[in-house]
This record gives C-alpha cells, sequence and structure tokens, in this order.
C-alpha cells in the first residue's frame, strides 16, 4: 500500500533534540571527569572523550540507519534479532573476556562489546511482538509463560555473568504488562515482596517472623467471616507452634525460636489453607497462600543472601541499609559520590573547577558516577536541569505511546520508557546513596560505546515506529 506519511515531517523532532542535548552534556561531563591537562582537546582521541566523540558519531549514524529502514522490518524480525541477542549472550559465556569480576565482554583488539547492553532492546522487540500477535490474551497461563521465558531468559544469561546490575533492569517490564492490563494484584503482591526482600534483610528473623504472625493474626480477624473461624485459625497457628517445639526438643535438633516460628507460620498456613478450601472461605485461603509464601520468601532470601551473592555485593547491600559502615572500603565511592554532590551546593563549582573530580576521589567519575560531576561543577541548578530533561523525555514517551495505533508500537514505547526511567533512577539514586550501588550507567552520560548505542537503538526504533504510525503494522 502506498505511504500516507512523510517520515522526517512526522518524525518527533522533541525527542530527537532532547536526545542530542543529553547526548552533549553527557560528553562535556566525561570530558571534565577525566580532564587532563597534557591532552586539553576534547577532540583527542586518546582519551575518554575523543573515544566517547567517536561513540558519538557513531551512534548517531546508527540512529540514521534505523530511521530510514521500513518500520515493518522491526515488527518482522523481532524474534529474530532476540534470537541472535540470546546466541550472543550464550557466547559470551564461553569466550567472553572477564572486566570487574563480570564475564561479559567480546573484546576484539582495542574494541570491546558488551552483548548484556544490546538485550534490553531485544526482549522489547520480542515482547511486543509476542503481546500484539492475533488473538493474545494476557491473563492465561500459556501467555504468562511466554512472557515471563522472554524476560527472564536473557536475565538469567546476564546473571550467569555476574552482571546483577543489568539484570535486575529486566524486572521493570512488569511495568509495560501492568499498562496492557495485567492485574492490580499483581503490583500488589510485587511491592508485598520487595518490601519483604528489604524487611528479610534489615530485621532479625525473630522480629521479622514475629511481625509476619503479628500482622497475619490481624489480617485474618478484619477478614473474618466470624469468630469461630478466627478461633479455630489461632489454634491452628498455636497447635503448629507447640508440634514444632515438641519435635524440636524430642529429637534435640537445637532450633531457634525464630525457625520454630516460620516453621508454624508454613505448617500453620498449610492447616489454614485446607480448612478454608474446605470451608469455601476464599479470603482465609488466600491469605493462607500469601502467608506460606511471605515466610518461604523471607528465607530464601537469607538463604540467597549468604549463599549466593558475592561477599563485596553482601556488603554494598549492608552499607545501603545501614547494616554496615564502612566508608573507607566497599562504601568509599558512595560516601566520596556524596561529598562531590554536596559540595556544588547551589550553583555548582563551575566547568572543570570540581576538587573530587580532578583527584579523582570518585573512583569510576565517567561511567556509573558520572551524575556525581554534575552536581559537583553545576550544583544543584545544573543537577535540577538534568533531572528535569530526563522527565521531560519520560513524560514524551508515554505521550508517544499512548497514541500509537499499533499494540505492538505500544507495547514497545512503554518498554522504552520502563527502561530508560529504570536507569535513570537507580543511576542517581546509587550517586547520593538511595540505591545500591549495582553498576548501571545513566543513560546518554555515562562513558562506552555500548551502553550509548543501546540506549540509541532502543530511542530510535520507538521513534520509527512513532513516524509510521498511521500506517498499518501488521504483526
Amino acid at each position: 500500500m502506498a505511504k500516507r506519511y512523510s517520515l522526517w515531517a512526522n518524525l518527533d523532532w522533541f525527542t530527537v533534540l532532547l536526545y542530542i542535548a543529553l547526548v552533549f552534556m553527557g560528553w562535556v561531563n566525561i570530558y571534565s571527569a577525566v580532564y587532563d591537562a597534557e591532552h586539553q582537546s576534547i577532540f583527542d582521541v586518546s582519551q575518554r572523550y575523543g573515544k566517547q566523540l567517536i561513540w558519538i558519531g557513531a551512534a548517531l549514524l546508527i540512529a540514521f540507519v534505523i530511521l530510514i529502514i521500513e518500520s515493518d522490518f522491526y515488527v518482522f524480525f523481532s524474534y529474530y534479532i532476540y534470537g541472535t541477542v540470546i546466541l550472543l549472550l550464550v557466547m559470551v559465556l564461553f569466550i567472553g573476556t572477564e572486566v570487574n569480576a563480570s564475564k561479559s565482554w567480546f573484546v576484539i583488539g582495542g574494541f570491546s562489546i558488551q552483548p548484556a547492553e544490546f538485550g534490553k532492546f531485544a526482549t522489547a522487540l520480542a515482547l511486543a511482538k509476542y503481546m500484539s500477535s492475533y488473538g493474545f490474551k494476557l491473563k492465561t497461563v500459556k501467555s504468562l509463560s511466554v512472557i515471563a521465558g522472554i524476560i527472564f531468559l536473557p536475565a538469567l544469561l546476564i546473571l550467569m555473568q555476574n552482571d546483577t546490575g543489568s539484570a535486575l533492569v529486566y524486572f521493570v517490564f512488569i511495568l509495560v504488562l501492568y499498562r496492557e492490563g495485567l492485574s492490580e494484584s499483581v503490583l500488589f503482591f510485587a511491592t508485598l515482596g520487595g518490601l519483604l526482600f528489604v524487611f528479610s534483610l534489615v530485621l532479625p528473623p525473630l522480629v521479622l517472623f514475629s511481625v509476619i504472625t503479628g500482622v497475619t493474626l490481624l489480617v485474618f480477624l478484619i477478614a473474618s467471616p466470624g469468630m469461630k473461624h478466627y478461633t479455630k485459625i489461632v489454634l491452628f497457628l498455636g497447635a503448629a507452634f507447640i508440634v514444632l517445639a515438641v519435635v524440636n526438643y524430642a529429637t534435640r535438633s537445637g532450633y531457634k525460636i525464630e525457625l520454630l516460628l516460620a516453621g508454624m507460620l508454613v505448617l500453620g498456613g498449610v492447616m489454614i489453607l485446607i480448612y478454608s478450601l474446605r470451608k469455601n472461605l476464599k479470603v482465609y485461603a488466600l491469605t493462607a497462600v500469601v502467608l506460606i509464601g511471605s515466610v518461604l520468601l523471607s528465607l530464601s532470601v537469607g538463604y540467597a543472601f549468604e549463599q549466593i551473592l558475592e561477599p563485596y555485593q553482601q556488603a554494598r547491600i549492608n552499607e545501603l541499609f545501614g547494616i554496615e559502615s564502612d566508608p573507607l572500603g566497599i562504601g568509599y565511592n558512595v560516601n566520596q559520590s556524596k561529598i562531590a554532590i554536596g559540595s556544588g551546593g547551589f550553583w555548582g563549582k563551575g566547568f572543570l573547577n570540581g576538587t573530587q573530580t580532578k583527584f579523582n576521589f570518585v573512583p569510576e567519575q565517567s561511567t556509573d558516577f558520572i551524575f556525581c560531576t554534575v552536581g559537583e561543577e553545576w550544583g544543584f541548578v545544573g543537577s535540577s536541569v538534568i533531572v528535569v530533561l530526563f522527565l521531560i523525555l519520560f513524560t514524551r514517551l508515554v505521550l508517544l505511546a499512548e497514541r500509537q495505533r499499533s499494540g505492538f508500537s505500544r507495547i514497545y514505547g512503554y518498554s522504552v520508557a520502563s527502561i530508560l526511567f529504570f536507569h535513570f533512577m537507580v543511576n542517581i539514586g546509587m550517586t547520593i546513596g538511595l540505591m545500591p550501588v549495582i553498576g548501571i550507567p545513566l543513560p546518554f552520560f555515562s562513558y562506552g560505546g555500548s551502553s550509548l548505542w543501546s540506549f540509541t537503538i532502543l530511542l530510535f526504533i520507538f521513534l520509527r515506529l512513532d513516524a509510521s504510525r498511521f500506517d498499518y503494522l501488521s504483526s
């Protein structure tokens, strides 16, 4: 069919200008972060700022190529692109190069590329393709299983590379699913799971399981259709505790009181679940399932923290939640970052005048901690400008996603907004001590070709889809 639109006329130039502005600001701040008086030219390719200029030039070329390709290409080849990236994620486990304890890089000569960065847009494409297919229904077991596979397969492969930060990004796709009709209860349980995760790390086990017991009894009391049922619930929990205590004493197992409480909640929860199903008490049954799941999640968090996470990852989490304090060790980066941002004051110290920057007090200042350069040299005003520009970008992306005429473009657009927002929130949260240091870049700002190219591809595929929104995109 004949095209009814002009690509360049319908291209959202406002978003393109936002992209160019953020990339330019990032380049200037990289120059300031690693400035070398002996290499003053910002075009010096022997320095990071010169290399970043090459990455920027290549990114602009990539953006142009993406725009001139027909939008149907991205719909038709979604699964092929996803499969190719999955293959690369598998290959890097075997032939990749380890950098900073993460085996996630292909190094060819002086050129390095990180496949994990490209997994985000590939997953967004595959997810949009599947969810916009004919006859798709979100709330079926089959659909949710396929969606989980699409999202968590690359996340698992990236986790195997010891790149936890990049793997965590994939959880943000739940926002896309929510927009497409996923029940609010899923978000509720996801939030509950997040709170339990945090409480499992912060609270002593005895306190945690005592709180779960109290909250459980309160919920059952509020939802109770009659005191007869509630009394039986209390008796079930009490009986479970007595049985476990007797077994513990008889076998001289020596389990601590917190484990007995956990066992009481699981065993009692099972008894309550059976009773609720027999009496057709649906609210009680759901509460029992949540109770059992909460206890098992809390126990698994403790196990995973001790047995799966690396010592440095444990230390970062402990530092974040105030369990430990090590300002000269694992907390050094964040501590110096906060000093740098705070020292900038309202107006900042001025371009190239940041003392924390010039004396290299903050490691990784051109990559993960680039925002502390902004805070120190441009102050509260400059930091606010950057934050506002990002917020405008996210708002614009949501508006563009909502005006799409195809499900594929809408779903992909929300994926773009969600991924960029997660990176923005976590990266800036890291620099000011509100998030654990998990090593993910600030979009368009942080030094690095892989991240800049992947974000550029992610964004400009959506801009290409938006420019052809008046055409029917088959899926």
